[in-house]
């Protein structure tokens, strides 16, 4: 993690690492966004969940998470995923669940949210991992 502090310009993301590594149950809570589709359709999946997709830019198979996959691809896409009324971590996850997990800055997180971004900023870039909502490390302000 850099020791640079995070701006508003810096771009955040939801890091599926961390969550690996520090929430025991991080299956579990994914599985929660699912829409009922989906939970109906991956119940019986395992806990590895890995699937075959095909990158539609490149045709390339991959193996990916298949809730993340679900949870990105459809289920974050439904007009109810994030409304108005959601707790602020939990509408900052459900967007970059939305978005494919594009990084974010704060500043854009507040147009979409219609939050001021240094609330949220202050709430994302402290000591504390919430949701494993991280800066982008790849990034200069990262």
């Amino acid at each position: 993690m850099s020791l640079l502090k995070p701006t508003s310009k810096t771009p955040f993301h939801i890091d599926f690492e961390w969550w690996q590594q520090n929430e025991r149950d991080w299956h579990v809570f994914l599985r929660s966004f699912l829409c009922a589709e989906h939970q109906e359709s991956l119940a019986g999946m395992d806990e590895s969940g890995l699937i075959d997709w095909i990158d539609p830019q490149t045709a390339e198979v991959k193996q990916v998470d298949g809730v993340q996959h679900a949870l990105i691809s459809h289920c974050a896409q439904l007009p109810d995923f994030v409304v108005q009324r959601t707790a602020l971590v939990e509408a900052v996850f459900r967007l970059f669940l939305a978005n494919g997990n594009i990084p974010m800055t704060a500043e854009e997180l507040s147009a979409k949210l219609g939050k001021p971004a240094d609330t949220i900023l202050r709430t994302i870039a402290g000591p504390r991992v919430y949701r494993g909502l991280r800066p982008t490390l790849n990034h200069p302000e990262g």
